[in-house]
């Protein structure tokens, strides 16, 4: 299986980070667009998570800024600004801005939430799951419960790293 996102100049471009037009509580809410290719055949729908590793030195934690699940496989490829305008044909799981330590602002806590590299260019992992079927999720669900109820369901994953300026 094979994931694509467009690049410009190495970079995720600037329209799904810290410098887009489209912020909501101070944070880019526009998802990029994702080609899917080569998956099984016989999977039923896809996850993906997509998270900051490199954000550990500046605040502790891997930072997640997208959870959905239950995507059609028939959607192998997701247009940019999925995460809003196709609200409702998947679930979404909540971001690191919903956690405790962080006093996120509601409007912001499940969904998509773009890069802001705060201290230097980060690279963000985009990870999609080709799976059997439906997983038990609904919407605001936590990283922790996607991976145990994909246990068992996965078909096959990949992942593609994402570059996003300072």
């Amino acid at each position: 299986m094979e994931i694509h996102v467009p690049l410009e100049d190495g970079y995720l471009p600037d329209e799904f980070g810290k410098y887009s037009t489209e912020m909501l509580a101070g944070h880019p809410v526009r998802s990029f667009p994702i080609e899917i290719k080569d998956a099984p055949t016989d999977a039923k729908t896809f996850a993906l998570v997509f998270i900051d590793f490199d954000s550990t030195p500046v605040c502790g934690f891997t930072w997640i800024h997208w959870l959905a699940a239950n995507i059609p496989a028939t959607f192998a490829t997701l247009p940019a600004d999925a995460s809003r305008s196709m609200r409702g044909e998947f679930v979404q799981g909540k971001n690191s801005n919903a956690g405790g330590l962080v006093n996120g602002d509601p409007q912001i806590t499940e969904g998509y939430v773009g890069p802001q590299p705060p201290d230097k260019d980060h690279v963000y992992t985009l990870t999609v799951y080709a799976l059997d079927g439906d997983l038990p999720l609904k919407n605001g669900y936590w990283l922790n419960e996607f991976l145990h109820a994909a246990k068992g369901h996965v078909m096959a994953k990949a992942k593609v790293d994402l570059p996003s300026r300072v």
